[in-house]
């Protein structure tokens, strides 16, 4: 073998100050996750679409000169064709012009209702889990009897007191779905109530409301969006549903469930009557859930590469 001699070796010259440079330019909380979530492309798509309709849901209509109330009876059940994007129904209304019409309903009572959960989950668990004993014990077993109260009875009593309409469904959807989100946020209160940051707070003289609006809730942000982002869904699912039932939105109101209910039984000769309101039912709710996860993965530190 050859001997290896001081020759065969040529010395390195470190430089010390190079040891402290900064190689990578340090990020915030939510650029991290912002840069995480470009890195999913499933999540990307999923969050163009949903931008697409909602802007879609607001100016396609303003944009279009046939009105989603005037029947004629002359053109009903007609093919999708250049002039009827997505044919008509059986009084001769455009469908394309009342699904944008119907995308407007479901984004409202899935944003509203997503909105009011979130106000009362927050204020609801975060004072649960941050004075708990007592306290916690009493409001969670409240939050309980409420989640046994199935929401399709809540709708039946409220029909009966209030006009059906997109005010009843939302009123009717918060009244039990806020519990979820207060479960999220209790479990996030109790891990970070305990920990230093509240402790110094405390020390300085924050009183309660402050330790739990500027301190606690502040801190469990990630899992509070991402609950919220999958409550949407759920809400536009069951505005839907109670629409094709005939418990929501009444008849002529466009909207994605009593769309789908007129459509049902034209299906075997008219079938885009059906097809359109229910694919853009079904493409809605997996962009909401795809974007949920992925912004469930961009706000998950375990998952930080």
């Amino acid at each position: 073998m050859m001997q290896l001699s001081k020759e065969h070796f040529e010395p390195i010259s470190v430089d010390l100050r190079q040891s402290e440079s900064i190689k990578r330019p340090s990020l915030s909380f939510w650029a991290d996750v912002w840069r995480r979530l470009r890195m999913n492309k499933v999540a990307m798509v999923s969050m163009i679409f949903i931008i697409t309709l909602i802007l879609c849901a607001i100016f396609v209509p303003m944009m279009t000169n046939n009105d989603y109330f005037t029947t004629n009876l002359a053109g009903k059940n007609q093919k999708p064709s250049a002039e009827h994007w997505f044919g008509t129904d059986d009084l001769g209304r455009d469908i394309f012009v009342r699904i944008w019409h119907g995308a407007r309903i479901s984004l409202e009572v899935g944003i509203f209702a997503a909105l009011i959960d979130l106000i009362i989950g927050v204020i609801w668990g975060g004072i649960a889990g941050f004075y708990g004993g007592k306290v916690d014990e009493v409001m969670m077993r409240i939050a309980d009897i409420l989640f046994a109260i199935p929401y399709l009875l809540v709708v039946i009593l409220l029909m009966v007191v209030l006009e059906p309409g997109v005010t009843t469904i939302i009123i009717a959807l918060t009244i039990t779905g806020w519990i979820g989100m207060a479960r999220i946020v209790r479990g996030q209160i109790l891990q970070l109530k305990s920990q230093e940051f509240v402790l110094a707070a405390r020390s300085l003289g924050a009183n309660s409301s402050r330790l739990i609006f500027k301190h606690l809730i502040p801190n469990a942000l990630g899992p509070i969006i991402v609950t919220l982002s999958l409550t949407v869904p759920n809400a536009i699912f069951a505005e839907s549903f109670l629409s094709f039932i005939g418990l929501g939105v009444a008849a002529p109101i466009a909207s994605w469930g009593t769309m789908s209910s007129e459509g049902l039984p034209a299906m075997k000769y008219f079938p885009w009557r059906l097809m359109f309101p229910a694919v853009f039912i079904s493409i809605t709710i997996l962009a909401f859930n795809l974007f949920g996860d992925g912004l469930r993965d961009a706000v998950d530190p375990r998952l930080r590469k």
